[in-house]
């Protein structure tokens, strides 16, 4: 990966003239070079990484392994796109294994994201099977840790 992307993804707060300090390169170039990224949707947008236990936000997270058939000259793009585009969904991937697809949602409860397995996801048409699976504590996300370290001094042990 090239080291303007690596140091974006690190942090994407840094601005063109700070890469430029550290890649020794004009500020004018990184900006330009950004833009192409985004351009060609290399860089397809910047986020802040959230503690949502922190946040106080109820929301609920949920993995799901989904089975699906797929469609003849479309495979398995055309309904994977087609699951991607609800508002619930955070994140779709096509996987290997058992399972086709590995959706991650998020609701405000339990009962929406129950709704939307139950009365979109799983009533779609080629949709042969669902696994839900809930996420119950971050420890990680995206790289980032999302719990205190605790510094616990252990007493030494001698013989």
């Amino acid at each position: 990966m090239d080291a303007l992307l690596r140091l974006l993804q690190e942090n994407a707060a840094l601005k063109p003239e700070q890469l430029a300090k550290m890649l020794n390169l004009p500020a004018a170039e990184i900006a330009a070079q950004i833009k192409t990224y985004e351009d060609q949707q290399v860089i397809l947008g910047y986020r802040a990484v959230l503690n949502e236990e922190k946040t106080g936000a109820d929301v609920v997270s949920a993995v799901i392994e989904v089975k699906i058939t797929p469609e003849r000259g479309g495979g398995f793009d055309r309904l994977a796109e087609r699951i991607a585009k609800y508002r619930e969904v955070r994140s779709c991937y096509l996987m290997s294994g058992g399972f086709d697809l590995l959706v991650v949602v998020q609701g405000a409860n339990l009962r929406e994201v129950a709704s939307f397995v139950s009365e979109k996801l799983a009533t779609i048409h080629g949709v042969i099977s669902t696994a839900t699976h809930f996420m119950l504590k971050i420890y990680k996300e995206q790289g980032m840790m999302a719990v205190e370290e605790k510094n616990e001094e252990r007493l030494a042990v001698s013989p």
